[in-house]
């Protein structure tokens, strides 16, 4: 086994959200992958179309391991993509992390505002609608 960044990383051991953002960086890196490293938004847009179908037959067939595992490639798509970013000096996942949760505050007002919850399915389907064309 080899060492990388004074890590040693091994299959079936437990990891956590730091060692795959250090997985994806050691893969995209001089000794990591020539197949990686060569990946950019575009080459990576079938992939993530894809993994995305994947997800979508596993819902389908209601197949939770196999979604479970189509889902960590999704997962993947995202870190690369955050990466391929933050080398060019655009954002990093951090960024994505932060967009997703302001956003996701911001829309639900009555979860995390002062604004009166919705009664049913709908009205809140309605006020998501509502906060988000506010956005734009």
């Amino acid at each position: 086994m080899r060492e990388h960044n004074g890590r040693t990383f091994v299959e079936g051991t437990f990891h956590n959200m730091e060692e795959l953002l250090e997985i994806i960086r050691v893969l995209r890196s001089p000794q990591g992958c020539s197949w990686d490293r060569a990946q950019n938004h575009e080459t990576l847009k079938k992939c993530l179309t894809d993994e995305t179908e994947e997800v979508l037959a596993a819902i389908d067939n209601r197949d939770d391991e196999n979604l479970c595992e189509e889902l960590g490639d999704v997962l993947m798509q995202v870190l690369m993509h955050s990466e391929i970013a933050k080398e060019r000096g655009a954002f990093d996942f951090g960024d994505v992390v932060q967009k997703v949760s302001d956003k996701l505050i911001r829309r639900h007002p009555h979860v995390f505002g002062d604004v009166k919850p919705p009664e049913t399915e709908e009205e809140a389907l309605e006020l998501w609608k509502q906060v988000k064309q506010r956005e734009h």
